[in-house]
C-alpha cells in the first residue's frame, strides 16, 4: 500500500472514504464533500481516499484533486482487497480527533456530517451512526436489506436500524480496540458495543446512485454475511465470557 497526501498537523477532522472503480461519480464526491464541510465552518478537516486496487482512473483523478488542495490524501492497494480493509487502512491513517466515514458512490450526502458530529457530541456517544430515513435503492435491495437488518438485530441482540448505511462518525481514539477482519464492517456499531462503546443512530439523507455502477447485490452477499454474522456472535460470546466482575 502506498500513501500520497499531506503530512501537516493533525486536523480536527478525518473523513474515510473508500472507492473502488468510481472514475464517473468520484470528482464530484469529493468536491461536493470539500463544499459541505466549509460551508458548516468545518475548516480543519482532511479526507483519506482509499482506493481498494481500482483498475480505472480512479486514482489519477483523486492525484489531481490533491495537487489542488492538499486536505485530500490518497491510499492506495496494489490489489483489490475489499471494504473492510479499505476502512480500516483509512482509519489507522486518519489523525483527526472525529473520524467519519462514507462510500464514495454519491448515495451518501456529505452535508449531514455536521449533524452527525454535532449529535455524537450533544448525547455524548462515542459513535452516532446514520440511518437511511427513505432509501433511494431499488424494491429489491430495500427487502435484502431490511431482512438482513432483521436477521443481524435477532443474533446479536443489538438494534441498529441500518447496518448497511456507511454514514457514520466516532471517537478517533476507539478504533485502536475494534478487531475488524474481512467483512466486518458489516458490523462495525455491533463492533464498537463489544468493546464497550456506546452508539447512537439518527436519520439521514440517502440519494439513488446516479453514476457508476454497484459492487454488491444479493449473491455476493448473503452467503459473505452469514458467515461473518457466525464470526461476530462467536466475538460477542467470548468477550461476555471474560468481562470481569465489579469490584465489591
Amino acid at each position: 500500500m502506498t500513501e500520497t497526501g499531506s503530512k501537516a498537523s493533525a486536523p480536527e477532522l478525518s473523513i474515510v472514504v473508500p472507492i473502488y472503480n468510481e472514475e464517473d461519480c468520484l470528482p464530484e464526491v469529493l468536491l461536493e464533500l470539500r463544499q459541505a464541510l466549509d460551508d458548516a465552518g468545518i475548516t480543519s478537516w482532511e479526507t483519506v481516499v482509499v482506493d481498494d486496487g481500482s483498475v480505472d482512473t480512479s486514482a489519477a483523478k483523486v492525484e489531481k484533486l490533491r495537487a489542488e488542495d492538499p486536505r485530500f490524501r490518497l491510499l492506495r492497494f496494489v490489489r483489490n482487497c475489499g471494504q473492510t480493509a479499505a476502512f480500516d487502512a483509512g482509519f489507522r491513517a486518519a489523525r483527526g480527533r472525529i473520524v467519519g466515514m462514507m462510500d464514495g458512490d454519491g448515495q451518501n450526502d456529505p452535508r449531514d456530517f455536521p449533524r452527525l458530529i454535532e449529535e455524537m457530541k450533544r448525547r455524548d456517544v462515542d459513535m452516532m451512526c446514520g440511518y437511511r430515513a427513505i432509501r433511494q435503492d431499488s424494491i429489491v435491495r430495500k427487502i435484502s436489506s431490511r431482512i438482513g437488518n432483521g436477521v443481524r438485530n435477532g443474533l446479536t441482540g443489538n438494534i441498529v436500524r441500518d447496518v448497511g448505511c456507511s454514514i457514520r462518525v466516532f471517537k478517533r481514539d476507539c478504533i485502536d480496540r475494534i478487531k475488524l477482519f474481512e467483512g466486518m464492517h458489516r458490523f462495525f456499531p455491533t463492533l464498537f458495543k463489544i468493546e464497550g462503546y456506546t452508539i447512537s443512530e439518527m436519520p439521514v439523507n440517502h440519494r439513488p446512485r446516479e453514476k457508476g455502477k454497484s459492487k454488491y447485490g444479493i449473491g455476493n452477499r448473503a452467503w459473505r454475511g452469514l458467515k461473518d454474522l457466525m464470526a461476530v456472535r462467536w466475538m460477542q460470546r467470548r468477550a461476555l465470557h471474560y468481562q470481569l466482575r465489579p469490584e465489591k
